[in-house]
């Protein structure tokens, strides 16, 4: 009597499992279209804040290349956006990371054309410490404007340091580790770019046919 009452509940949860996993199954189904438009709007959104509007006319989310470099990421392949205007190359939007955030990982995106003039930088994902570490972010404080209209001359370019290390940006007070990763990973992907600039455009498009509108 017991064993069969128990091999019932069994029974039971074992439904209730089932129906619950095919819920959840049928609920991410249902919104993976939605979700994934979300996510790409927010994407065309942030390249438009670090492009400049009439240098590019083309979609960036359909011209891309994927990258794997060291310069960009130590563990993992970026990708980088190829602006152009009027059939020719205008700019790249370079994805990139950093291990060497106060907290881990910071991830950003830099626009540069091929003489290694800037146009913008976003930070995409950190985990940086709220109130100090967390100022990269635009929505925090104007710190990471700083790098608009800047020129990256050289590699290592002695410029594209913290103030503290003899360059021209900022820290921030009681926070340098993190502007000092920043602005070290803008200074490496811009190079990467300026420097290979043409190669990039010449590759094939990894982006091609993807559209998403």
């Amino acid at each position: 009597m017991i064993f069969n009452s128990m091999s019932k509940n069994g029974l039971i949860l074992m439904a209730f499992a089932l129906a619950t996993t095919a819920s959840v199954a049928l609920v991410n189904e249902l919104t993976k279209e939605r979700i994934a438009k979300q996510s790409q709007q927010q994407l065309v959104a942030l390249l438009a804040e670090v492009l400049p509007a009439g240098s590019y006319d083309n979609a960036l989310t359909e011209n891309c290349v994927v990258v794997n470099d060291r310069s960009l990421s130590p563990k993992e392949s970026m990708t980088i956006y190829r602006a152009t205007l009027n059939g020719l190359p205008s700019a790249l939007v370079i994805q990139h990371k950093t291990l060497k955030g106060y907290n881990g990982n910071i991830e950003m995106i830099t626009a540069i054309d091929k003489h290694g003039n800037v146009s913008g930088v976003r930070v995409t994902q950190h985990a940086e410490t709220p109130g100090l570490g967390d100022k990269v972010e635009l929505t925090k404080s104007p710190w990471i404007l700083s790098f608009a209209n800047t020129t990256i001359t050289e590699e290592n370019d002695p410029q594209f340091k913290v103030k503290r290390d003899g360059g021209n940006f900022d820290q921030f007070t009681g926070a340098t580790i993190t502007p000092r990763a920043v602005v070290n990973s803008v200074s490496d992907a811009g190079w990467f770019g300026k420097t290979n600039f043409d190669r990039l455009f010449n590759a094939p498009n990894a982006c091609k046919g993807e559209s998403h509108e």
